[in-house]
């Protein structure tokens, strides 16, 4: 599947639970995605705290299609192509310089994010 077939499958899903549904309890709007990207993510990081290695591959997964799900829904609702997006960002950060010294930061000599 491709991003777009993927975004239908999550559009359908979504469909199918009533959450587009102006009355429903879980309003699919773009904060609301973002909010639940951010604490699906923080969960993905939960699988490294404490300990330096992964310990149960198939919960990290798990983790990792719920934070693509609503990266999906979000870039979906908010009007974005994310094929393009992600092109024109690996695009942008091919020309840009990376630091390769070990600085206390580690951050790129210019640009942002």
């Amino acid at each position: 599947m491709d991003i777009k077939e993927l975004t239908e499958a999550m559009h359908n899903f979504v469909h199918s639970k009533g959450w587009y549904e102006p009355d429903s309890k879980r309003p699919q709007t773009p904060r609301n995605l973002a909010i639940s990207l951010s604490l699906e993510a923080n969960e993905a990081l939960e699988h490294f705290q404490w300990q330096g290695e992964l310990k149960d591959k198939d919960e990290l997964a798990s983790e990792l299609a719920d934070v693509t799900l609503y990266l999906l829904q979000l870039a979906s609702v908010s009007g974005i192509d994310l094929e393009q997006a992600i092109l024109k960002k690996l695009e942008t950060n091919a020309s840009r310089e990376w630091n390769t010294e070990s600085d206390d930061s580690s951050r790129r000599v210019s640009g942002k994010g």
